[in-house]
C-alpha cells in the first residue's frame, strides 16, 4: 500500500487552507508530496469541519487570508504556521522553517504581503482541486464543491 494512501488519524495536525485559492491549493499539493511522514490532514475553510474549526480559533472563514495549522489543540496564524509546516517536510525544504530567527513581525509582514496578493498571483477558482487518489483521504474540499 502507498504510504500515502494511509488516512491519519483524528489527532493528526491540521492545515486549514482557502480551497478555492489556486496558489494555496498549489501548497497543499506541494506539501503533500514533500512531507516526512503523511500525517497533516488538509481541511478547506469552506467545509463543514473547516467552518467548525475556524470558528474554535476565532477566525472568520469568509476571509481567508490567512491559514492555520493545528496541532496538539493549539491553532498558528501566518508565519508561525508556515514555518511549523516547513519543520514537517523533508530536506533541503524543511531549512525554511528555520525563519523563525528573524522578528515575527517581519516574518508576518512578508506572509501577510503575500496573502494579500495570492489571487493576482496565480487566481481564484469556482471549485476546488481534486487532489491525487492517494491523498484524497487527508484533504477535505469546501462542502458545497464535492
Amino acid at each position: 500500500m502507498n504510504e500515502d494512501a494511509i488516512a491519519p488519524d483524528a489527532a493528526a495536525p491540521v492545515w486549514l487552507y482557502d480551497g478555492l485559492c489556486v496558489f494555496c491549493s498549489r501548497w497543499v499539493l506541494f506539501v503533500l508530496s514533500r512531507e516526512k511522514a503523511p500525517l497533516i490532514r488538509f481541511v478547506a475553510f469552506q467545509s463543514d469541519e473547516g467552518r467548525a474549526l475556524a470558528a474554535r480559533y476565532g477566525v472568520d472563514p469568509d476571509d481567508t487570508d490567512s491559514f492555520l495549522f493545528i496541532e496538539d489543540g493549539k491553532a498558528l496564524e501566518k508565519s508561525d504556521g508556515v514555518a511549523a509546516v516547513c519543520a514537517r517536510l523533508r530536506r533541503p525544504w524543511s531549512f525554511a522553517a528555520l525563519m523563525t530567527v528573524f522578528p515575527r513581525s517581519l516574518r508576518d509582514w512578508g506572509y501577510d504581503l503575500v496573502a494579500r496578493n495570492r489571487h493576482l498571483l496565480t487566481g481564484k477558482r469556482a471549485y476546488c482541486m481534486a487532489p491525487p487518489p492517494e491523498w484524497r483521504a487527508r484533504v477535505t474540499p469546501p462542502d458545497a464543491l464535492i
